[in-house]
């Protein structure tokens, strides 16, 4: 059983050499009660490619994310920064009339 949810997205941009990429990471429990370390990775806006690892233990599965994540961020990936998300706001309801339309 997993006690804590480890996952993480990070990604790597060079515009100077083209270089657009991501990497994913997460330790998920298993349909029979493993643990799986579920790596994705590839060029951003591709599906990429992916990789299951199962493990008998957490502590390992757990092991290997830090040791991964420690390894990308030694190559450049950082978190992707958050995206603001603007808000529409309306100063007055608008409402249809159904039955005008209708006629």
């Amino acid at each position: 059983m997993i006690v804590q949810p480890y996952h993480v997205y990070v990604e790597r941009v060079d515009f100077e050499k083209n270089m657009a990429r991501f990497y994913a990471l997460a330790v998920q429990p298993t349909l029979f009660g493993d643990v799986s370390l579920v790596r994705c990775w590839g060029r951003i806006g591709t599906r990429g490619q992916r990789k299951v690892r199962l493990f008998n233990e957490e502590k390992h599965a757990i092991g290997l994310f830090l040791e991964l994540l420690r390894e990308k961020r030694n190559r450049g990936y950082r978190p992707k920064s958050p995206v603001e998300i603007k808000v529409i706001r309306h100063s007055s309801p608008q409402h249809v009339d159904d039955k005008a339309s209708a006629s």
